[in-house]
């Protein structure tokens, strides 16, 4: 069984800065792309950021030089440092990860129950 685990989200004002942290725990014999998603209300879930395995990164258009994802492998764990915050970066952050499970060449994708972030004055 694999987790994926949110942290960090929260109410910042336009402008602000928040950093997401997700951590996978469970059956994991190695971790590939990871990414963070986000959803807001009426909207599809899209992708804001991934990284793969080697540290290449890709961003959405709309948060190039804002929003900054890493990963640290020692610890399962992917972050997403949010900078110059703006209301519609409103909605609910998930990380998503593209695991192997030991025992297996079979890689799943896993999802994280999600973190709000709200920006607001």
């Amino acid at each position: 069984q694999v987790q994926l685990v949110e942290s960090g989200g929260g109410l910042v004002q336009p402008g602000g800065s928040l950093r997401l942290s997700c951590a996978a725990s469970g059956s994991i014999f190695s971790i590939y792309d990871m990414g963070w998603y986000r959803q807001a209300p009426g909207n599809q879930r899209e992708l804001v950021a991934a990284i793969t395995i080697d540290g290449s990164t890709n961003y959405a258009d709309s948060v190039k030089g804002r929003f900054t994802i890493s990963r640290d492998n020692r610890k399962n764990t992917v972050y997403l440092g949010m900078n110059s915050l703006k209301p519609e970066d409103t909605a609910v952050y998930y990380c998503n990860a593209d695991i192997q499970t030991p025992g297996t060449w079979v890689r799943g994708t896993y999802w994280g129950q999600g973190t709000q972030v709200t920006v607001s004055s």
